[in-house]
């Protein structure tokens, strides 16, 4: 499964230490890969979401992994430290096929 996260922040220059809080994730166990990035500079089309400041993709093994990872005390930390970051959060979560 997979857990895709878009943030968008209040300001600008606290993109750092939203980094720095999605890093601290890594150490949660459940988490098997977490990519962390910012918008790419390809072509500007209709169809490219290129507004957000942050996002971070994390796969799991199972279901019940991602929702491990969610009551996690590491990921409720992070949402406690952060959360005044964002003024936007859009999530995905995708079980693929």
């Amino acid at each position: 499964m997979f857990h895709h996260v878009f943030f968008w922040l209040h300001n600008p220059a606290d993109r750092d230490a939203l980094i720095a809080g999605l890093e601290s994730l890594r150490a949660i166990p459940q988490i098997r890969a977490l990519h962390i990035g910012i918008p790419a500079a390809t072509e500007q089309r209709d169809v490219v979401e290129s507004g957000f400041a942050v996002s971070e993709l994390m796969q799991f093994d199972s279901l019940a992994d991602q929702k491990a990872y969610q009551d996690h005390p590491l990921h409720l930390r992070f949402v406690e430290q952060c959360g005044h970051l964002w003024s936007r959060v859009v999530v995905y979560d995708v079980e693929p096929i």
